[in-house]
């Protein structure tokens, strides 16, 4: 064999183990992010009394050798809680699996079309009437007058806090998605901080956050302790708390827009390994495919196109620390998004 051979076979052989180990990379990379992925059967739990479905319709322009991207108007429940044990949530202020909560609620609407979206927070002060909720471990919880909101996620987990948003909106809640206090830090940190812009000192001792009025570019656990402050603002109620957090909505989706993540696969694999390693979800979303598929039906939704509103309320008779539906206003926003 001469020399010129030789070479040529080395470049081959060496450009096939090249291409083996980049394949085989690429198959774990994917099999752990797909794992990462917690799942809860909501579906099968609520059965088949809810309200009902909108219909979901192929995009017209997707090509018939590829999976058709859904344009239908969608309902998602997303959640932040404290419900994982685990070092790194209890490090910034989580609780363990046995004192859950949901602190944060929004029902995510994206309008047909998927080009507009609007994001309603739910209050978790508000009084409602609890449901009675499946159980994992057999039988059901009882009926609650009066209940706080976020009781729900607290007797029941996900399926019961779906089950409560549907029995209060009537809006049938397609997805569920529920992030925790490590993951949600995690991501920032992944996306290079995130930039948001404060109306009035903000000087809390709980979420040990302290920042003056103005432009500040935070980090994952300055953006977290935002999230979670309440004292330090307004009057110290979780509506003050609401506003911050849709203000980090936006501020999130402007971040992802202006990262590349296409071009740098080792920063979209660091995003992508934060946001799994940190999601609770419906098994409708409980693959890596599922999720990529739900990303790019909203590819073309920018921070400008997403309207932020709380739910109507006002304060509770029964109680001046907590809230109630203000009617009609709240019926008539959750007709809206039906």
């Amino acid at each position: 064999m001469g020399r010129r051979s030789r070479v040529l076979k080395i470049a081959g052989l060496t450009l096939a183990g090249a291409l083996v180990l980049g394949v085989a990379t690429a198959g774990w990379a994917y099999w752990h992010l797909n794992s990462n992925i917690k799942s809860v059967d909501i579906d099968s739990a609520l059965g088949a009394d809810r309200p009902a479905k909108a219909v979901t319709t192929p995009s017209a322009a997707a090509s018939a050798s590829a999976a058709p991207v859904p344009t239908g108007s969608l309902n998602i429940l997303v959640l932040g809680s404290d419900s994982r044990s685990g070092k790194e949530n209890k490090a910034l202020g989580g609780g363990d699996s046995s004192g859950a909560r949901s602190d944060t609620a929004m029902v995510v609407h994206i309008d047909a079309g998927r080009k507009k979206a609007t994001i309603v927070s739910i209050p978790r002060d508000t009084l409602v009437t609890r449901p009675s909720c499946p159980l994992s471990s057999g039988g059901s919880t009882s009926v609650a007058y009066s209940a706080m909101f976020n009781t729900a996620y607290s007797v029941g987990g996900p399926v019961c806090a779906v089950k409560t948003v549907e029995s209060i909106t009537g809006v049938r809640m397609d997805h569920y998605i529920e992030i925790d206090f490590a993951g949600f830090a995690k991501l920032v940190n992944a996306l290079g901080g995130v930039t948001v812009t404060t109306t009035q000192d903000i000087d809390d001792d709980d979420s040990h956050l302290h920042l003056k009025k103005g432009t500040h570019h935070l980090n994952g656990k300055q953006a977290l302790a935002l999230a979670r402050t309440r004292h330090g603002i307004g009057d110290g109620s979780d509506l003050g708390r609401i506003g911050l957090q849709q203000m980090l909505v936006k501020a999130l989706l402007t971040q992802i827009s202006t990262n590349d993540l296409l071009t740098d696969p080792t920063k979209l694999y660091e995003v992508t390994d934060a946001v799994t390693d940190s999601l609770t979800t419906d098994t409708g979303l409980d693959s890596l495919s599922e999720l990529i598929s739900l990303g790019q039906s909203v590819k073309g939704l920018s921070a400008d196109a997403v309207t932020t509103v709380t739910m109507p309320n006002v304060t509770a008779p029964s109680d001046p620390n907590r809230v109630v539906a203000k009617e009609p206003a709240a019926s008539d926003l959750w007709e809206s998004l039906r």
